[in-house]
């Protein structure tokens, strides 16, 4: 019995090291935003960060992920999860649409990398997402992206989108 549960876990252990190996899982990890392109429905969004005006300034991580360690992988865990379902599930969208908990994130990034920005503005008189129900890349929804991250889907921009 002690000898079929030791082959046992040397074959699980095994299985999932390989499957790490062969799916390069350290990259995950890390920064780099060739890494967020692996799937093909991100073409088209690393390609308009890639040409969008903020390529210079942040990666993906920057303005996807929060930036608290934990936070920050926990995210990236759940990201990861609902990434291979869908590929395994063949419940591959379109687009990807950004659900409440993403949009948050990145409004929280946007106020933290531009506040010095936000300093200048009449912050009290409805600019900020609580009071004025929007958040910031409402409006500067081409800054991070460029024109080419929009999407051509009829409802971009319609109430289920929102």
């Amino acid at each position: 019995m002690k000898i079929a549960l030791l082959i046992a876990g040397l074959a699980l252990v095994a299985v999932i090291g390989v499957g790490l190996y062969v799916t390069d899982f350290t990259a995950y990890l890390g920064n780099n935003p060739t890494t967020c392109n692996n799937c093909h429905v991100m073409d088209n969004v690393y390609e308009s960060w890639y040409h969008g005006g903020h390529k210079q300034w942040a990666n993906c991580n920057d303005c996807h992920t929060p930036h608290a360690l934990i936070p920050k992988y926990y995210v990236k865990a759940l990201s990861g999860y609902h990434h291979v379902s869908a590929f395994l599930l063949g419940n591959i969208p379109d687009a990807i649409r950004a659900k409440q908990a993403s949009r948050k994130v990145v409004q929280e990034n946007c106020v933290r990398c531009h506040a010095s920005t936000l300093v200048n503005l009449d912050w009290e008189m409805g600019y900020t997402r609580q009071d004025s129900g929007r958040y910031c890349f409402d409006c500067h929804r081409s800054v991070a992206h460029g024109e080419r991250g929009l999407s051509i889907l009829p409802y971009q921009h319609s109430e289920e989108y929102k």
